[in-house]
């Protein structure tokens, strides 16, 4: 199998990348992706691509500069080794909140990763649950977007003896967030937040029942915290009687660990898109799924030209 599909990985998350391989009983190829003295990023290839569909593995998390140019690195070697195909797995696309101009003489960062991307030699990017999905459209090559949906539902399902609420923390989130309860025949809240500045939020209203009801606040991604714990407390306030988090990525910057262990979250749930810090861990309210079988499925289905869209029914 190895002479038709070959899986490789960069520095950002090779705990995922072998759980994968494993999944799909396929070995990581042998690649070394150093530094030079000055910082320049280097990639060999050690194996024979000529004409392997090649999946390269790699979240452009923190550092996000460092795996981001890794990933471009590795795609121009994979070309120039004369890959039959590259596909770029990218568990979490960096820069995916720079989606649109949000103030004049800003950029379009989200864009700008798209074109280095494509540039690079990719032939089909696969991400999951992306901050924005207008995402997909700043490609003109074949993008699969996603969920880690199944997994956090086959984790909660059991976990309440009555579905719980589920809690938008944002407008933006709302799709996502009925989605969930739709499969679990649960109810729907949304916090009516109001950003002022960035990396600031602050809760205005809560449109929803919450008083004495079990709540899962769902996000993409957790970054500063500012978002759950401010949802959190405004819950807390509300009468909500139990409250957890459920967020794809794990991003984890600046005060997050402090604000999540000093509010009113229960637990946080998170996939290991991105690989969970050490103090995170040592905090004890973290529950890290794996999405290596999803993504893994994934591949097996892009490689056999089968539904991928048929893993989220």
């Amino acid at each position: 199998m190895f002479k038709s599909t070959c899986i490789f990985t960069g520095n950002s998350n090779p705990s995922l990348a072998e759980k994968i391989s494993n999944y799909l009983e396929l070995p990581v190829g042998r690649a070394r992706v150093s530094r030079f003295s000055d910082g320049e990023v280097f990639a060999k290839i050690k194996e024979n691509v000529r004409g392997v569909d090649v999946y390269l593995i790699q979240s452009t998390c923190a550092p996000v500069n460092d795996n981001l140019m890794e990933l471009l690195v590795m795609i121009d070697a994979l070309r120039r080794a004369s890959a039959g195909s590259i596909t770029a797995v990218i568990p979490y696309y960096g820069y995916a909140r720079q989606d649109r101009k949000a103030a004049p003489r800003t950029p379009i960062t989200a864009k700008l990763v798209a074109d280095l991307l494509t540039t690079s030699g990719i032939d089909r990017v696969v991400s999951m649950d992306l901050h924005a999905g207008q995402i997909q459209g700043f490609f003109n090559k074949p993008f699969d977007h996603l969920y880690a949906m199944p997994v956090f539902l086959q984790h909660l399902r059991p976990r309440f003896r009555t579905p719980p609420v589920f809690v938008s923390p944002d407008a933006g989130g709302v799709e996502r967030t009925r989605a969930y309860a739709k499969r679990m025949g649960a109810e729907l809240a949304i916090i009516d937040k109001r950003r002022e500045l960035e990396n600031v939020s602050e809760v205005m209203n809560i449109i929803g029942d919450v008083n004495g009801r079990e709540c899962v606040i769902l996000d993409d991604m957790i970054d500063t915290a500012g978002t759950i714990t401010n949802a959190a407390r405004a819950l807390q306030e509300q009468g909500a009687k139990r409250i957890m988090a459920a967020a794809t990525h794990p991003v984890l910057s600046g005060p997050a660990l402090e604000r999540i262990v000093d509010s009113p979250l229960e637990e946080v749930i998170v996939t290991d898109t991105i690989p969970l810090r050490e103090e995170a861990i040592a905090t004890g309210g973290f529950r890290v799924l794996s999405v290596a079988s999803l993504l893994g499925e994934a591949i097996k289905r892009i490689h056999h030209s089968d539904s991928v869209s048929s893993l989220f029914v």
